[in-house]
């Protein structure tokens, strides 16, 4: 049950925080219940956008809510390339990361930060998910250093350096990511990790590539978010320098990103250890330290980020409540689909049971010989007037046995049902296959035929019908008055008799056929009404026609269960998505205007 932000939330700062945390829990419990599984239009970017929220949530929203007070993490983001490494060891003094030609050249993320901070990052209060490997240069050298290389327990990309200098000012730490647009699947992934996982980010570029698209969604991104960035243009031409920073300028400012830090780095030569000249970094190394010394800066900086990040959390738990409504749409359409299609085959089943079709060939042959002889019904032609004679001498005759007529009407009703199924497989597998979310739920599985042993189930459903109506016909004639004309023609025979009644509608049959059915249906009646009465008749047709409707339904339902199963249970809450959206935007909002204070 979703309360809302005011009713979790006790009066008193602390508490209000507290509050917003649980909320935030529940927004994380939320999409990580929700299911999109089926493949509908979007779905599978409404997927990676939700797991990218639980991941961001984990790595930076919850932690940085429960503890405002911890140190910025300023992220090093850019393009393969762009001197990302080379920037960070200029700002460390020392080659604390693995620069070069070989991409991608940074395999394990580096986290520099001054000792005294250690604690805050060696706990995984973010970045859970990867594990830690401590770097230990000495004095500021790289000789001791391993150079971040993960331990042979430990995949590349899982884990964290951990990488304590002075030279890092307390209260900022700064974190070398692998290229936004590495050639490594899992770098890029870990890049947008690390980056959503940031208080602020360092954007480096160039001065021949920062107008590139990959940077630019990076930095638009960031604008939406409302991040505090610093934009680093590297390897600047020192006779371009005030052209290019000119243009950069006017770019951020057009993009929404006016209030961004520019930092320009005059191309040079490295020296032998491929660090930078001295001085390259010191305007960024004093901003950083600047940040580091007002406590009052950092916090407004946390808090706008984190503004940014719960206002896009919300957009993002509004866009899986759209998501949503589309699987729950999709699901319902593809349960039409079979709905209409075992329907009509239902339709198709019991329609053959009251057109007369039943009562062709070997069912009608059988029940003449159960009824008398073959001249009698073709006796039919001369004149239907001679019925009441043939009804005394079917009476004072000893009929045939009735277990024959019921063996064949199983088999023809078995026929008719099992056909039915068929084309209703038929048509729910064809228009599944045309639907996307249809076809994703059937792979590879072909489900246009009855399922196996589903003749056998029909069959054992019409035997279960037939014993039924006998059970009818005994109920009916509990009463004594009916036990002896009960008696000389037998339970089963009265049953087949009204089987044959309710099957001997003449739609769908031509020419004589018309004229035996219709005598085949006269006999029974006649034979029925005279030992049970008309309205009694009538009452035992209307009850056994029910019953067969109901199971041939609920053969058909089962049938209908092959596909019907593989929908997942629609129980998305979208709706009450909607309102944890409003509630996360409010909380996006406060924390904003609590860092504009």
């Amino acid at each position: 049950m979703m309360g809302n932000v005011t009713s979790m939330v006790p009066e008193g700062q602390d508490r209000g925080a507290a509050g917003a945390v649980a909320l935030l829990e529940q927004s994380r419990s939320t999409l990580e219940a929700l299911d999109l599984p089926l493949d509908v239009t979007g779905a599978a970017e409404a997927r990676g956008a939700i797991q990218a929220a639980v991941a961001q949530l984990d790595d930076y929203i919850l932690p940085r809510f429960r503890t405002l007070d911890a140190p910025l993490l300023a992220v090093v983001g850019g393009s393969t390339g762009a001197g990302k490494s080379t920037l960070v060891n200029a700002l460390a003094g020392f080659p604390a990361t693995r620069a070069g030609a070989i991409r991608p050249t940074t395999r394990q993320p580096v986290l520099l930060h001054h000792p005294s901070d250690r604690a805050w990052f060696a706990d995984r209060r973010i970045l859970p998910g990867l594990s830690r490997i401590n770097g230990t240069p000495a004095q500021g050298a790289a000789d001791d250093y391993a150079g971040g290389t993960a331990s042979a327990a430990e995949p590349a990309g899982t884990s964290l350096v951990l990488l304590a200098d002075r030279s890092i000012p307390a209260g900022v730490a700064v974190l070398d990511a692998p290229d936004v647009d590495s050639i490594s699947d899992d770098n890029r992934r870990l890049a947008g990790q690390l980056l959503a996982a940031a208080d602020l980010w360092i954007f480096v570029t160039t001065a021949n590539r920062y107008a590139d698209a990959v940077p630019w969604a990076l930095l638009l991104d960031a604008a939406h978010r409302d991040i505090e960035v610093a934009v680093v243009l590297d390897r600047v031409p020192a006779d371009v320098e005030a052209e290019v920073r000119t243009d950069l300028a006017g770019l951020l400012q057009r993009q929404g990103l006016a209030a961004a830090k520019l930092f320009v780095i005059l191309e040079s030569t490295l020296d032998e250890q491929g660090m930078l000249p001295a001085g390259a970094v010191d305007p960024l190394r004093a901003w950083l330290e600047e940040l580091a010394a007002d406590a009052s800066s950092r916090a407004d900086i946390a808090r706008r980020t984190l503004g940014g990040a719960v206002r896009s959390l919300a957009h993002t738990v509004r866009a899986g409540a759209a998501a949503a409504d589309d699987q729950n749409a999709a699901g319902q359409r593809l349960r039409k689909m079979v709905d209409g299609a075992y329907q009509a085959a239902t339709d198709q089943a019991l329609a053959a049971t009251q057109d007369g079709t039943l009562l062709r060939g070997e069912v009608l042959a059988r029940w003449q010989d159960f009824v008398g002889t073959g001249e009698f019904f073709r006796g039919i032609e001369s004149g239907i007037g001679r019925l009441r004679d043939r009804i005394g001498a079917f009476f004072s005759g000893k009929p045939a046995p009735s277990v024959v007529v019921e063996a064949a009407i199983e088999s023809g009703l078995q026929a008719v049902v099992v056909e039915a199924a068929a084309k209703g497989a038929e048509q729910a597998d064809a228009g599944w296959r045309v639907d996307p979310a249809g076809q994703g739920l059937l792979g590879s599985d072909d489900l246009s035929t009855p399922s196996a042993g589903f003749s056998d189930d029909v069959a054992r459903e019409i035997r279960a019908w037939q014993s039924d109506l006998l059970d009818l016909i005994r109920s009916e004639g509990e009463d004594k008055r009916f036990t002896a004309r009960m008696l000389s023609f037998g339970v089963n025979g009265l049953g087949v008799a009204l089987m044959v009644v309710i099957f001997a509608a003449t739609g769908g049959l031509t020419g004589l056929e018309i004229g035996v059915a219709g005598g085949t249906a006269v006999v029974g009646q006649k034979l029925l009404e005279a030992v049970f009465g008309e309205d009694a008749v009538r009452r035992l047709a209307r009850r056994a026609r029910a019953q067969l409707e109901e199971r041939t339904t609920r053969l058909m339902q089962a049938e209908a269960q092959r596909f019907l199963s593989r929908i997942p249970a629609q129980e998305q809450q979208a709706e009450a998505m909607r309102t944890l959206a409003d509630q996360l935007q409010a909380v996006g909002a406060k924390t904003d205007s609590e860092a504009a204070e």
